[in-house]
């Protein structure tokens, strides 16, 4: 038997898949709380269980001179007072067991990044919070040793966890997805989230910054949703060329309801 478990009023695990969806990085208060009030209305209109996400620090990017975010105190209860407006759940990155402990005080989805998807100390403090954990599968992992992250969450007493796949490492400066992974993590018993748009990242391809074929996107979030996941991680901005952060990757926010409207389909169709 898989999991099942909310997060707030969002099943998982149920009849239908989980979005999470939002821009890359919180670029100021009045722009994340406009494309949450966006999204939450598309999601609204098109039938789709929603969870909103931004990061409050883009703590691994390329350059040092990189754009961050507002930082973890202000950047989660910012997230909170969207949630609570909006009535939906939130997610953010953590980085730290500090970020973890002040994050769990306000956001209802801790999300562990791919490069630190094996740190022991982030998965117990994580763990420890009593909020849900969602762990991206770093790029150097095989789809089977995501078990003994699941172990180790379960271990430190957390229930209600899935992991992510975003891509495996393909030589320099690219990734590919490989759809098998998601069949291979779902017969672990775990539920499985595939991330649309870090999936099409190009790693340091553009210098001191990363690239990517946002475009592509869409294409392999169809071929995930057929595949069989349980929900799909998507950034969207509304103008990702001005992006202060991995814009050449999200999807522009005027394409999320077809799309949307197409992904449920595909999840109807393979049910």
């Amino acid at each position: 038997m898989r999991p099942q478990f909310s997060i707030g009023d969002v099943q998982w695990g149920g009849e239908l898949p989980v979005f999470l969806l939002g821009p890359c990085v919180i670029e100021s208060e009045e722009f994340v709380w406009r494309m949450a009030t966006a999204l939450h209305a598309i999601c609204k209109e098109v039938g789709a269980p929603f969870i909103f996400k931004a990061s409050y620090d883009k703590a691994n990017r390329t350059s040092g001179k990189s754009f961050r975010g507002p930082g973890v105190r202000e950047g989660c209860k910012l997230l909170a007072e969207i949630g609570k407006s909006l009535g939906v759940p939130v997610t953010t990155d953590i980085h730290t067991p500090e970020d973890a402990k002040i994050a769990a005080e306000y956001i209802d989805l801790l999300q562990i990044p791919a490069f630190l998807c094996r740190q022991t100390d982030l998965i117990q403090a994580a763990a420890e919070t009593g909020r849900a954990v969602n762990v991206k599968k770093g790029q150097f992992l095989a789809p089977g040793d995501v078990k003994n992250i699941g172990d180790k969450l379960a271990a430190f007493g957390c229930e209600r966890f899935m992991f992510t796949e975003r891509g495996t490492t393909f030589g320099y400066n690219n990734l590919v997805a490989d759809m098998r992974s998601l069949y291979w993590m779902r017969e672990l018993g775990y539920l499985v989230v595939f991330d649309a748009t870090h999936s099409v990242q190009r790693p340091g391809g553009g210098g001191d910054k990363t690239s990517g074929d946002g475009i592509l996107a869409p294409v392999l979030a169809r071929a995930a949703m057929a595949a069989g996941c349980d929900a799909l991680f998507i950034e969207t901005h509304e103008n990702p060329a001005e992006a202060m952060s991995d814009g050449p990757n999200q999807i522009p926010l005027a394409q999320i309801a077809p799309l949307l409207k197409t992904l449920l389909q595909i999840h109807a169709l393979v049910r």
